[in-house]
């Protein structure tokens, strides 16, 4: 093995540190990549469900939109190494692409493998050492600055530069075990709370488990603390014996974190986002003049999927035997309220062991933009998941890691070439 005290020592072989070590080399500083793993981008192989949504196709403005901590930070990162850059890279190395709805990129194969694999073949290429079931327990300085890394069994490698790109704390099974906040601290950084995010969530009300199983398409999902509203969403959502779930619940849950004091957090669920209150009072009235002989319990069947219908007429307060045309305007526009804004409250978040990605990480606030580069000790730079930096589902967490570990690469192969 070369031991070179100026090689760049990555630390983590899932999507940021492989981007990382691709960017050192394409530079020209020799790299060694640590994955205590038995392969690379373990991680990348279980997102997608498997087909790896590699980054999103939008533009600028609308990526920003959709990173929720921190996005000032990343305007350096994504400048370097956006999107576009990314599907160029991937597709060079022979990974074919292909974009689905709300502007996803997947490869074309829907396989997560080829992703690892196009890294695989571009780090062989460009003369990485790759060195597999090697965890790293310590970073070692001299005067401020990187000296080394300290492996598991006590040996020593020497670097001039680390990059830790160690992953948050969600997926521990794929080695995301909290190593890089760990050794963070050690060398003095800040490193903020971590919680979960893009998970499901557990509510108040009990007869969430009658609709388990239910998947709501085309719904609104607005979420609020207060008058404070801190998100919304049009989409999809699932309810579970616990709660809820579903790409629309995943987002909201990343700003559940944010929100301040101890007021209840409420969702609320617009059935029929197409209509308007009084469009869809009109609706309600014409269904009912179609079963005005009906018993009520009877005459929901085309406003609402079956398992909600039972859960609608007990919070309508509306008796389930009442016949339909005796039932009152007052009553009937109430049903269209609740249609709109049918509502439940959010008890918290499930945990990591379910959550997509860690809210949360190495401050950003002792990090360079710029570089990646930490404040506090010369030659360690950070990338990916281990900063305090996530966004929604749909490619946005992974172009995160893809970006920040390009410039993290790039960066401290360039230190090297001036000194």
């Amino acid at each position: 093995m070369r031991m070179d005290g100026n090689q760049a020592v990555v630390i983590g072989g899932g999507a940021a540190g492989m981007m990382a070590a691709a960017a050192a080399t394409e530079n020209g500083r020799p790299v060694v990549l640590l994955e205590k793993n038995e392969k690379l981008g373990k991680k990348l192989y279980i997102t997608g469900k498997g087909r790896c949504n590699v980054t999103n196709a939008c533009g600028r403005d609308k990526f920003f939109e959709n990173i929720v901590s921190n996005p000032k930070f990343l305007y350096s990162a994504f400048h370097a190494f956006d999107n576009k850059r990314l599907e160029t890279f991937l597709e060079d190395n022979g990974c074919h692409l292909k974009e689905e709805r709300g502007e996803r990129v997947f490869p074309v194969s829907d396989h997560a493998s080829d992703v690892t694999a196009a890294f695989e073949r571009h780090l062989k290429k460009k003369g990485v050492q790759v060195q597999l079931r090697s965890e790293v327990r310590a970073i070692e300085t001299d005067g401020g600055k990187i000296t080394g890394v300290r492996l598991a069994d006590g040996s020593v490698i020497p670097a001039g530069t680390v990059i830790v790109a160690t992953g948050g704390l969600s997926y521990q099974s794929t080695g995301s075990t909290g190593d890089g906040h760990r050794m963070a601290r050690e060398l003095g950084h800040k490193v903020t709370d971590c919680t979960p995010a893009l998970v499901s969530l557990e509510t108040e009300e009990d007869w969430c488990k009658k609709l388990q199983g239910l998947s709501l398409k085309n719904v609104t999902l607005t979420m609020g603390c207060g008058k404070k509203k801190l998100y919304q969403g049009f989409g999809e959502m699932l309810f579970t014996h616990y709660g809820v779930s579903g790409p629309l619940v995943l987002s909201a849950s990343s700003y559940y974190g944010k929100k301040k004091g101890t007021e209840a957090v409420v969702l609320t669920i617009d059935l029929k986002p197409a209509l308007t209150q009084e469009q869809l009072d009109k609706r309600i009235l014409r269904d009912f003049e179609e079963n005005r002989n009906r018993q009520f319990k009877n005459a929901l069947g085309g406003l609402y999927p079956a398992k909600l219908v039972s859960v609608m007429i007990e919070r309508s307060g509306i008796d389930p035997e009442k016949k339909v045309h005796e039932v009152t305007k007052q009553e009937r526009r109430r049903l269209a309220a609740l249609t709109k804004a049918f509502t439940l409250q959010v008890r918290g978040k499930r945990g990591f062991e379910e959550a997509v990605i860690t809210q949360g990480g190495v401050s950003v606030k002792e990090v360079n933009p710029s570089t990646m580069e930490s404040r506090l000790v010369r030659g360690l730079y950070f990338a990916g998941e281990v900063l305090d930096l996530d966004g929604l589902t749909g490619g946005f967490n992974l172009q995160i890691a893809w970006s920040t570990g390009y410039l993290a690469g790039k960066c401290c192969a360039e230190e090297e070439g001036e000194k």
